[in-house]
């Protein structure tokens, strides 16, 4: 059957929040494709994730160009998704993807080089059938380029024409504030960053924040929930088919330490008192305040997605409940 859009998809409970200075407006949750939409993984659920997330108002669709497995999978699943579903909605929707980890092997498949940084984005285009990416980011830093021609590499492809806008990813304060400069002189703002952060993962907070508050930059984050350790998941200990237990992505069986676990639960009984699971209070948490944009959500399910959009209906915390997680997490 044909697809056809939820037509109440912007009459729901999403909240659409404008990047920095710009007037480019994001959903508060935008779903990321890093895991569940790979080559391994069954089309049609990935189908039916991103469907459901338009349907709910969800109109940002984080990718970058090694997302799989296998490596680059990812924005070819999503090619078939637009070309199947999406393509119809091309212009109520937000796209990105992102470039600096390896990709394919010799010198010139990783980190920033320019070379590296305008042939990824070729590639990403032509896996998804796009034109254009809405956003393009470096991925990360690279310490042997200059920070010159990476940022450099970026105002072309808006020049270009194959980016509307650009950000970056897991920069430091201080790159971040020199990027910022140098990306102001070429006449291509920096629109976003994208860095980690969550309840447990506060790094952000110490300085990059305030950098990005005063230069007019959105922020969007990543791994909100960290990768799962911030669900009921982790309530009873490691599950078997969990991202610790299966040691994919970043979260390792280690890190699942029993004081984490006594955190966890902590933070879970509070979210109950809220009304809300710990997942939901996790994002609530980080769009608290209105200095986040929108943080990036995963989704192996429909549920998922519907119980993490759920978490827009409570988004304010008081006083005391603010203290509790600080109390908690001391």
């Amino acid at each position: 059957m044909v697809y056809e859009a939820n037509e109440a998809r912007y009459n729901g409970s999403m909240v659409y929040n404008r990047t920095g200075r710009s007037g480019l407006k994001l959903p508060a949750l935008s779903l990321g494709m890093w895991h569940n939409f790979g080559g391994v993984d069954p089309y049609e659920n990935g189908r039916a994730m991103v469907r459901r997330a338009f349907d709910l108002g969800i109109t940002h669709f984080d990718l970058a160009n090694m997302y799989g497995p296998p490596r680059g999978s990812s924005e070819e699943m999503f090619g078939r998704l637009l070309a199947d579903d999406l393509a119809p909605y091309r212009d109520e929707l937000i796209i990105s993807s992102k470039a600096g980890y390896g990709l394919w092997p010799g010198p010139y498949g990783d980190w920033g080089s320019k070379k590296y940084l305008i042939a990824s984005l070729d590639q990403s285009l032509k896996k998804m059938g796009l034109d254009y990416v809405d956003i393009f980011y470096s991925h990360r830093p690279d310490p042997e380029t200059p920070l010159e021609e990476t940022l450099t590499a970026l105002d072309l492809m808006v020049r270009q024409g194959k980016a509307l806008y650009v950000g970056i990813s897991n920069y430091t304060a201080e790159q971040t504030k020199e990027a910022i400069r140098i990306l102001d002189e070429l006449g291509t703002p920096l629109l976003i960053h994208q860095p980690s952060y969550s309840i447990l993962n506060r790094w952000i907070e110490d300085g990059l924040q305030d950098v990005l508050a005063e230069a007019g930059t959105g922020t969007i984050v990543f791994s909100p929930l960290a990768q799962g350790l911030l669900t009921d998941k982790y309530l009873s200990g490691i599950p078997s088919n969990s991202r610790a237990a299966k040691q994919s992505g970043n979260l390792q069986e280690k890190d699942v330490t029993d004081e984490k676990l006594n955190i966890i639960r902590k933070l879970n009984e509070l979210a109950r008192r809220r009304g809300q699971t710990l997942s939901q209070m996790s994002l609530a948490w980080v769009l608290r305040g209105n200095r986040i944009t929108s943080a990036l959500i995963g989704a192996s399910s429909v549920s998922q997605i519907d119980e993490n959009v759920a978490a827009l209906q409570n988004l304010s915390f008081s006083t005391e409940e603010l203290d509790s997680i600080d109390e908690i997490l001391a």
